[in-house]
């Protein structure tokens, strides 16, 4: 129940996140000025703005409460269980099947105790 709970407030912060970094405004040159395309100064990499609009801590604030959402999952989902081999496991060997029994069969005899065919009687041509 409690991690069901946590795992819907991480979703819903995924989404504010997710919107909050795209509605926010492109602050220069991108990568290419961090690679010295535009500026080399730190103020390429970062923007020249201060950090201080509603979307930018909204992005920072939603981003550290999907980390820490994300780290509390992890440890509750492994906390109730304990490792186990495959080997400790107990085999259950399936027992042999059985013909049915049915009422009207004839006894089985064993072929060492049945008697032996007699044989055929010779046959004799009259002249």
């Amino acid at each position: 129940m409690f991690t069901r709970f946590l795992v819907i407030l991480l979703i819903i912060d995924s989404i504010v996140l997710v919107a909050a970094i795209l509605l926010q405004s492109g602050k220069g040159g991108g990568m290419a000025a961090s690679f010295g395309g535009a500026s080399s100064s730190a103020d390429a990499l970062l923007g020249t703005r201060q950090a201080g609009n509603l979307l930018t801590k909204a992005s920072w604030w939603a981003g550290g409460i999907f980390i820490f959402l994300a780290f509390v999952l992890q440890v509750a989902s492994t906390r109730g269980r304990t490792p186990t081999s495959v080997l400790d496991k107990a085999v259950a060997v399936p027992a042999a099947p059985t013909a049915p029994a049915t009422q009207n069969a004839a006894p089985v005899v064993p072929l060492q105790a049945a008697p032996a065919a007699p044989a055929p009687a010779p046959t004799t041509k009259k002249p």
